[in-house]
């Protein structure tokens, strides 16, 4: 019998990549390949003291006492293989799992297996714990999210060769778990068998709350990452109420933006229609029969999309597949629940008679993982036979509740009941007060509007009824699983200051908001822009509360300081409608608000080319006039100017004049250098002199410099190098440019360093600096990436194609203007070749002279996904020694 290390061991895993697809190339000759390839790995294991502990198919599983001859095994085993048509994937991990008589197991077996996953044909993958106890030439590849959805891992590769990005989770937006998913093989194989299927075009997993529905989606979609070429995607909608926004609310987790052409449901069409995509939609029962249609009808338009949704009924509409959550399977629920209670009950060792009171327990919880996680919670205080007692008694007496609620749920709702019931009188009331909160909050909003201190909110969280919220940056915040949440407003709905704790809900996002809004534009914009998305359920709450209950003005106040953040983050159909359901039921005298409310909606709709733009900005004008500040009337004045369309240039101009005139009358030299920056892009739109839009832009930074707007003076920058790049006069353009990125670096202000990084790729391509030119685009592209500004991505794609032509690479240079093309519909960009610098023009036209080259690859670029078109420019730029 072998004998297999045990300690610290090394695993390697191996498979073919793309074995399908070599048996169909080469027929009958690839028995003879894969036994070949097996002698060649079998050999340089052996040599190497690897012992085989399972082979399945192509794939093998092996077992090294050190990790050194591991990796020497797998680099020998690569260069065997590396002249034959076979390419293997490799993935080494170091750790020190359970050995029994079956063989290995523990979290270290599947970590292996999903290390080598993630890897390509002829690539040798290790984890950080491998890459520590070797000494060899690697690569750091970053943290990559593997499939098992809990902590990203850092990973390394053996050598230095170039392969495409790793196929990890990192492209997708599935979200992190807190814990390991366990059990469940046979309905997740199930359920991955469903979703493969091409006609699986709706599969809906129904039950009750509590049931596993949303982890099991989860892992299921982590799975098929690779088998959806046009992405999977997580878009959580338990915290959403109205059927209206669901649309939206994809669109915006996508990072799509509706455009002058396309609303918001014709451009998620055109997103997920164009290659095979998977869109889980997690909690959809509130939204339905509504939703339903929407579904189906997006369904019938997007035949390349599959619908994967959770929810406590069927959306019962055509083309669906139905696949019921049952509870854990006996075996199941004990091992969730003895791995939940070792996370709380860390000091104690379950023992073998144990088992027989953990099968009791989960027979009582009817073995339904959420109530299984509630119970296993109380183990920081209870003994498993206190635990159990304390059930049994419990619970018969609350699951005779109403008899219309099925009984796992009935059974669930005990459970959330039993644990309420546990809680001292001071955490209860913050129990049922947070629930005021929809899609989690903040420590600090939980603490004021609940007037609560951070040891009771720590005791929710240590009751698992409170748990800290993911990916909050640096927020702290915590959320409640909805159905805890809905156990929890029911009970606060009962209580006499239910009414007050709304109304402080309320009123704290709105002085939130207020003050918040003057950093959106400064050094900190990113952070509070991730913390109004995080919010921004809280906010729709809010903005609903008061417009119900008689508190238009504040629901102006809260929708006037909202509008910049909607407009940045893509929620413009949503921003339109709530300015509008606010300006129509506030009072109509003039107010700050009122002009500010009508100077967003003005603004929207101008950026969907709704002609109703110009009156609403308009309107915004006059309000500011009648309250009688001379800097809301000049900046009114300025943005209706900055919108009006070249043909009105005389009224635009004018408008900007008078805003300039009443800024410096009033000494507002904040408003005074708004006003001339935005006359200044009048007169460039009129095809003026550029030297009055130079004298324009060069007093407004020079105001921006003695005010130390150090944000703003880096645009006024970024202004001027744009202008001296249309004159191809790149020095200066160049000189400008670096300075805008040194102030925007020093600040941290990642909007204006990648602006600064695309006029600098320009006019180092204006001097034939094409390599380098290439490398601050793909830094520009980086940049805009990390904060979502999509926008931007799909405009330098032109400057990495331009880079392309000026090097020769005609097909590179194509497909990168085709997938520019292609997206700019998508996400609303409207940039012609007048608006880049000359130099555009020049490598375009050099690039073109091979019409058949450019057009056959200007189409393959046009089938390109954002995130495909990103990984292009990538992966061919460090091809290319870039």
């Amino acid at each position: 019998m072998r004998e297999l290390p045990s300690g610290t061991v090394t695993f390697l895993f191996t498979d073919i990549e793309g074995s399908t697809k070599l048996l169909q190339q080469e027929g009958d000759r690839y028995a003879d390949l894969l036994a070949e390839h097996r002698r060649i790995l079998r050999d340089a294991f052996a040599s190497h003291g690897g012992t085989e502990v399972d082979t399945q198919g192509d794939a093998f599983f092996v077992a090294f006492a050190r990790a050194t001859d591991g990796v020497r095994a797998a680099r020998a085993a690569q260069s065997a293989l590396a002249s034959g048509p076979i390419r293997v994937r490799m993935g080494l991990h170091t750790g020190e799992p359970l050995l029994t008589e079956e063989g290995y197991i523990g979290l270290d077996v599947h970590k292996g297996a999903r290390i080598a996953s993630a890897g390509h044909g002829g690539q040798v993958l290790l984890s950080e714990s491998t890459q520590r106890l070797i000494e060899a030439e690697v690569k750091d590849l970053g943290l990559h999210r593997l499939k098992d959805l809990q902590a990203p891992e850092r990973i390394f590769q053996l050598g230095h060769e170039e392969f495409p990005p790793l196929k990890s989770l990192n492209q997708t937006n599935l979200p992190i778990q807190p814990t390991p998913f366990l059990g469940r093989e046979d309905e997740l194989a199930q359920v991955l068998e469903l979703l493969a299927r091409k006609d699986t075009r709706i599969l809906t997993l129904t039950g009750p709350g509590g049931t596993g529905k949303s982890r099991l989606g989860l892992q299921a979609a982590a799975e098929l990452v690779d088998d959806f070429p046009g992405g999977v995607a997580f878009v959580a909608l338990a915290s959403l109420a109205d059927p209206d926004l669901l649309i939206g609310t994809i669109a915006t987790t996508l990072g799509l933006r509706e455009s002058a052409d396309l609303g918001a449901e014709e451009v998620l069409v055109h997103h997920l229609g164009a290659r095979r995509s998977l869109l889980l939609l997690d909690n959809l029962e509130q939204l339905l029969p509504a939703a339903a249609m929407i579904v189906a009808r997006i369904s019938a338009s997007a035949p390349n999309l599959t619908f994967f949704v959770t929810s406590r009924e069927a959306l019962r509409v055509a083309g669906e597949r139905e696949y019921p959550v049952t509870p854990l399977a006996g075996d199941d629920a004990v091992e969730l629940f003895i791995d939940r209670a070792r996370g709380v009950a860390r000091n104690r060792e379950l023992r073998d008679e144990d088992r027989i009171a953990v099968e009791r327990i989960c027979a009582r919880l009817d073995r339904l993982p959420l109530a299984l996680e509630l119970a296993a919670a109380r183990l920081r205080v209870l003994t498993l036979a206190d635990l159990l007692d304390r059930l049994e008694k419990r619970l018969p007496l609350l699951i005779g509740g109403a008899r219309d609620v099925p009984e796992r749920q009935r059974t669930l709702q005990a459970t959330i009941a039993w644990s309420y019931d546990l809680l001292n009188e001071a955490d209860r009331h913050l129990f049922e007060h947070a629930s005021v909160f929809t899609g989690g909050a903040s420590i600090d909003a939980i603490s004021d509007v609940c007037e609560a201190d951070l040891d009771r909110i720590e005791s929710l969280v240590d009751k698992s009824l409170l748990r800290k919220a993911e990916g909050s940056g640096d927020e702290g915040r915590v959320e409640m699983l909805e159905t805890i949440r809905e156990f929890a407003l029911d009970r606060f709905d009962e209580r006499p200051e239910a009414h007050s704790i709304r109304r402080a809900h309320a009123h704290y996002f709105v002085a939130a908001a207020e003050r918040a809004e003057p950093m959106l534009g400064g050094r900190e914009q990113i952070k509070w822009l991730s913390r109004f998305e995080n919010d921004h359920d809280n906010l729709r709450a809010a903005l609903a509360w008061l417009l119900d209950n008689g508190e238009p003005e504040n629901a102006l106040r809260l929708a006037a300081a909202l509008w910049l953040f909607w407009y940045m983050h893509g929620h413009v159909t949503e921003g339109r409608r709530w300015l509008s359901l606010v300006l129509e039921k506030a009072p109509s005298e003039p107010t700050k608000a009122r002009a500010k409310a009508l100077d967003g909606a003005g603004y929207l709709a101008g950026e969907q080319s709704d002609h109703a733009a110009r009156g609403l900005l308009e309107e915004s004008l006059r309000c500011a006039r009648a309250v009688g500040s001379p800097s809301e009337i000049a900046i009114a004045a300025s943005h209706l100017s900055a919108f009006m369309d070249m043909q009105e240039g005389t009224e635009a101009r004018a408008l900007g004049e008078e805003a300039v005139a009443l800024a410096r009358a009033a000494d507002d030299r904040y408003t005074l250098a708004v006003a001339l920056n935005n006359l200044g892009q009048v007169t460039l739109n009129q095809f003026s002199d550029p030297n009055e839009t130079k004298a324009l832009w060069q007093e407004s930074l020079a105001l921006r410099r003695e005010i130390g707007d150090v944000s703003r003076v880096a645009l006024s920058l970024i202004n001027l190098s744009y202008l001296a790049l249309l004159d191809d006069d790149n020095g200066p353009a160049e000189e400008l440019a670096s300075e805008a990125f040194q102030l925007a670096e020093s600040i941290g202000d990642k909007r204006h360093m990648c602006f600064s990084l695309g006029n600098l790729g320009w006019a180092a391509l204006g001097q034939d600096r094409f390599w380098e030119g290439n490398d601050l685009f793909m830094q520009s592209i980086a940049l805009a990436r990390d904060i979502g500004h999509r926008q931007s991505i799909v405009e330098t794609f032109t400057g990495v194609a331009a880079a392309a032509a000026g090097v020769g690479d005609v097909a590179r240079a194509a497909r990168l203007w085709g997938a520019f093309e292609a997206l700019e519909d998508v996400i609303g960009v409207k940039t012609s070749e007048t608006d880049l610098a000359p130099v555009m023009s020049r490598l375009l036209e050099r690039a073109r002279a091979d019409a058949e080259a450019w057009d056959a690859a200007r189409a393959e670029g046009a089938r390109m996904t954002l995130e495909e078109a990103i990984a292009y420019a990538i992966h061919e730029s460090r091809a290319s020694g870039a």
